[in-house]
């Protein structure tokens, strides 16, 4: 077998929760959202350029309070994105990781984590300057 995607399944409770942390906050677009009739628990697709994420009120489909682990580049001006935005409820630091990697975590509303790593590079990293907020 070869895969040629991943799409973790997050736990999500409140429709306008999630489009004010996923959508107005980290950027992602909704694809497409399901529903098996009004008032039933929504299905969305998201998606913020090549992560795509399932975001479920479904009971069955993902228990809250899981992580996502991405690896990426840009890391350090997402990250001065977001807390340019002034988000009320998420103020994520921004560390220097065991690993060898520049990195924050996000908690959405639900209980589940999005940890955004880049790789350090010592010449494009070394200035900035890592902090938590935890």
């Amino acid at each position: 077998m070869k895969a040629e995607q991943v799409i973790p399944i997050l736990r999500i409770f409140d429709y306008q929760k999630t489009l004010e942390f996923y959508v107005d906050w980290l950027g992602f677009e909704i694809v497409w959202e399901h529903r098996f009739e009004e008032n039933f628990p929504v299905y969305i697709e998201v998606r913020k350029e090549n992560i795509v994420l399932h975001l479920s009120e479904h009971h069955g489909d993902a228990s809250p309070g899981s992580s996502v682990f991405i690896w990426g580049e840009g890391v350090a001006e997402y990250h001065k994105e977001l807390i340019d935005k002034n988000y009320k409820y998420n103020r994520p630091g921004l560390e220097k990781t065991f690993y060898d990697a520049i990195s924050f975590k996000v908690n959405d509303p639900f209980g589940n984590k999005i940890i955004f790593n880049e790789k350090f590079d010592q010449e494009k990293h070394g200035a900035l300057e890592f902090y938590s907020h935890e």
